[in-house]
């Protein structure tokens, strides 16, 4: 059983280095780029460029060398903006053409709420978590992975220590406890932020890797039997104190309705009443012996074919 809170807010935009390889190319001088002023937008909206220069007033507007026109304060507005609008621009004086502020836009969106995912793939000795933003933001965002032992109160907080661009870590754990633990994420880029909980009890999200090395081998003399050996994944450190079971499914080359048997406690297994002389394609799954969990997704296949007579 597993339990989902979901918290959200949005923070104001801030300013980052702009990235000059994101712009339009052939908008503007590369000189000007570096001195000009970073603004983002959301995608889809309409984004306002102000003109701080104008003093409120009229001002001219010019992307790159192209005139856009003369447009009254508070400055140039961009309908439905797009990707194509990306890039930089500059507002002028409109008797003298003096350069009163240049603009580099860049457009994305705020965080979404990470659709965030915890398994304890190598219990009892860490939790790995990953997430997902829809749609993607286009702009760099950053992420802020905590965790606690507990709902409330004086439960101590610990960092999820980042695996990856979106993935990340904990260990420390206690087995059996009814406490649940917290993952905290907070997803962060310029046009806002987004926070998620994700409460879980330890032993309700093991989900071990899938099997490693599965042979499918004929038995001599037997034409309706494979032998299947497999290996514990190698993330699960210790197949010998926390055992697992697992379960098969195969098929034959001609596309034939898949079998499932199993769950079994032994990495190697023989396969009976198979078609002779007919190449069979096996995987297997693995899953927690007392139950806890979820089973593996399924190993990669491997395939073999009944012993024949010479």
């Amino acid at each position: 059983m597993k339990w989902l809170w979901v918290v959200a807010f949005v923070a104001p935009a801030c300013t980052v280095p702009y990235n000059s390889t994101a712009g339009s190319a052939g908008d503007g001088d590369n000189g000007d780029r570096g001195r000009c002023a970073l603004q983002h937008g959301t995608l889809g909206t309409e984004v306002l460029l102000q003109c701080p220069g104008a003093a409120g007033g009229s001002a001219e507007w010019r992307r790159g060398g192209t005139l856009l026109g003369m447009y009254p304060a508070p400055g140039l507005a961009l309908p439905n903006a797009s990707l194509a609008h990306e890039g930089h621009y500059s507002c002028h004086h409109p008797a003298t053409g003096d350069t009163l502020a240049t603009v580099c836009l860049r457009l994305g969106y705020p965080p979404t709420l990470p659709a965030l995912e915890c398994w304890a793939i190598s219990y009892p000795q860490a939790v790995n978590c990953s997430w997902v933003l829809a749609p993607e933001p286009l702009l760099d965002t950053d992420f802020v992975a905590t965790y606690r032992h507990g709902m409330w109160g004086a439960a101590e907080t610990g960092e999820c220590v980042r695996t990856g661009p979106r993935s990340c870590s904990f260990g420390d754990l206690q087995m059996f406890s009814l406490t649940p633990y917290v993952v905290n994420l907070t997803a962060v880029n310029p046009l806002g932020a987004a926070s998620r909980l994700l409460p879980f009890l330890l032993e309700n999200i093991i989900k071990p890797d899938p099997p490693e090395n599965l042979r499918v081998s004929p038995i001599p003399g037997e034409t309706k039997k494979l032998l299947l050996e497999w290996s514990p994944p190698g993330s699960w450190p210790f197949p010998e104190y926390f055992p697992l079971k697992y379960r098969i499914r195969y098929t034959q080359e001609e596309g034939s309705v898949t079998k499932t048997v199993g769950p079994y406690e032994q990495t190697s297994y023989t396969l009976t009443g198979v078609q002779p002389g007919t190449l069979h394609r096996i995987q297997v799954a693995a899953k927690d012996l007392t139950d806890s969990g979820e089973f593996s997704a399924w190993s990669l296949p491997a395939s073999g074919t009944p012993w024949t007579e010479p």
